[in-house]
């Protein structure tokens, strides 16, 4: 080979030289490699997108406030202190998805149980503004003030509430109990 060979415009011009490697990249007949290469460069551009706007939804979305022991108490007094209600499964453990009996015990604030009441039960999720997936209805008194609440059902995690409105012979009142799963 001839020095001559070697000189950058006679390199260039020949085929398999530089300008004609930079023209197939271009116009992609390429080797493969540089089409590669745009490949893993959009994927990597759209794996950071989608992890920017997952991360922008997580921190924007409503979060359930954290709630004090006190106030997920199962026992309390109701709305107008006319009686101390508790409230509990009925198996002693909250299960989701599935229709279970709670029991509400309700007594005066002299401890005596309150017996004959009508009550009727409302509520659901609070953060997500809607009720209950069912109706759940006091079904039968068990005596010493404790009635037995069937049809409840949590259909999903999170902070559930459940209003009860009381009538008995000592007066009306209300009491809402948090229950979170």
């Amino acid at each position: 080979m001839a020095a001559a060979d070697f000189a950058p415009g006679s390199f260039s011009q020949r085929r398999g030289g530089t300008l004609s490697a930079q023209r197939d990249v271009i116009s992609g007949r390429g080797t493969g490699l540089a089409s590669l290469w745009r490949y893993v460069l959009a994927g990597l551009g759209l794996a950071a997108l989608l992890a920017g706007i997952l991360a922008a939804v997580y921190l924007t979305a409503p979060q359930a406030p954290q709630r004090a022991v006190s106030e997920i108490a199962r026992s309390k007094k109701t709305a107008h202190g006319l009686f101390v209600a508790s409230f509990e499964p009925e198996r002693g453990v909250i299960r989701q998805g599935e229709l279970q009996s709670w029991l509400l015990t309700l007594k005066t604030n002299a401890g005596a149980p309150v017996e004959g009441a009508a009550i009727t039960i409302s509520g659901g999720m609070p953060q997500h503004r809607h009720g209950l997936p069912t109706s759940p209805q006091a079904t039968g008194y068990l005596g010493d003030g404790c009635y037995r609440i069937d049809g409840v059902k949590f259909t999903m995690s999170g902070l559930w509430q459940l209003h009860f409105a009381i009538s008995a012979a000592a007066g009306s009142d209300t009491v809402v109990f948090d229950v979170l799963l």
